[in-house]
């Protein structure tokens, strides 16, 4: 066992969850960069091993985390429902709220911080890069079966617990704010990337114009697709199940679609200081669609399925502004591990996006092929 003493408060706290068995191990994982997560590994009386996921969660990130736990428990009732139904049990195939002993979906309180608890799923691990190819076509099945098993889920039952996340429109508004504001006083030497951002506004706010009129629908949305949130099957190299649901809230399908290609499908790395080693791989982009619609088709409307390269590049551009944004800011909302950071971040997305302006029809011709 572990018996690190820095592991007595994520023990204490684990003792007020409703868990099965004696803690026969605590282990830090220090793979995500907001909440601090504890794997706990029990045995009972028989020698029945268990595992669960402990965390504490950020409430500066969170800033409501009881509404951000309001909407995991409501989604993860519901796709534990719809794949009990599919597959006759939901055991691997989503996270379920593990809750206190006196029926809360969360502890909270002054002196211990925000905590909650997942069922673990073990002999299963998210991927931070393409290993296999396979794996990419996988994440769009997950993702895409994310989206259909939540397709009848009424959006609105939801909160948007961050406000217009994905507004490109309001984003490239705060991106101007800070060039005008100029706290850092840098915006002189990033013109160029200022003037290529606002130069696209228009096309960058198609997605948003499109949900406002009702060109396309509001649907229940993951909002953080990378390839790491996708848990592959050690033993199959199956996706399994869609993890990290702290985003989930009403969005758009494309937006969706479109950030787990400027993730998944880029060559470089998201801080990649040589643009000569980022472009877009169409080969990557095909095996995510070809996932991704091969589930959404009959019931995604035609109009989203023919805007799923509009949200790649809409996010893209999007994502760009907001780490310029915070460039010009002086690094205050996104952490930075080297000098420039925020800018090599900008300029390997604006990289990106120059990609898939030039093989923009490519794209296109790849989503019509499997619609």
């Amino acid at each position: 066992m572990n018996t690190t003493c820095n592991f007595d408060i994520p023990r204490k706290i684990f003792d007020l969850f409703c868990c099965e068995g004696e803690i026969t191990d605590i282990t830090k994982n220090n793979s995500g960069n907001i909440n601090q997560t504890y794997i706990i590994t029990t045995h009972d009386k028989q020698g029945t091993k268990r595992m669960y996921t402990l965390q504490q969660v950020n409430t500066y990130a969170f800033s409501e985390p009881a509404k951000v736990m309001e909407n995991i428990a409501k989604v993860t009732d519901y796709l534990c429902e719809k794949y009990t139904k599919l597959y006759g049990s939901a055991d691997r195939r989503c996270l379920r709220i593990v809750r206190t002993k006196t029926g809360e979906i969360y502890h909270n309180n002054e002196q211990d911080g925000f905590w909650r608890c997942f069922n673990y799923i073990d002999r299963a691990k998210g991927y931070d890069k393409v290993e296999k190819l396979d794996h990419f076509y996988m994440a769009g099945r997950a993702f895409g079966e994310f989206q259909k098993v939540l397709a009848d889920f009424d959006a609105s039952e939801l909160y948007e617990t961050i406000p217009n996340f994905h507004n490109t429109p309001k984003r490239l508004e705060a991106l101007k704010r800070a060039v005008e504001q100029n706290k850092a006083g840098r915006a002189k030497s990033v013109q160029e990337e200022i003037d290529f951002i606002l130069s696209r506004e228009s096309k960058a706010g198609k997605i948003q114009h499109m949900l406002e009129t009702g060109e396309i629908p509001l649907r229940v949305t993951h909002n953080d697709t990378k390839l790491n949130n996708v848990l592959i099957d050690d033993d199959t190299d199956e996706a399994i199940c869609v993890i990290d649901l702290d985003t989930v809230m009403p969005g758009t399908s494309v937006i969706d679609f479109g950030d787990a290609v400027r993730f998944g499908a880029s060559t470089g790395a998201e801080d990649e200081p040589d643009l000569s080693k980022v472009s877009l791989d169409l080969n990557l982009y095909e095996l995510f669609t070809k996932g991704f619609v091969g589930e959404v088709t009959g019931f995604l409307t035609e109009t989203e399925i023919d805007s799923l390269p509009l949200g790649a590049y809409t996010v893209t551009l999007e994502l760009a502004s907001r780490f310029l944004a915070d460039y010009l800011d002086g690094d205050l909302y996104f952490k930075t591990t080297m000098p420039d950071h925020n800018l090599i971040r900008t300029r390997t997305q604006l990289k990106l996006v120059k990609e898939m302006e030039s093989k923009w029809d490519a794209m296109n011709e790849i989503v019509q092929k499997y619609k």
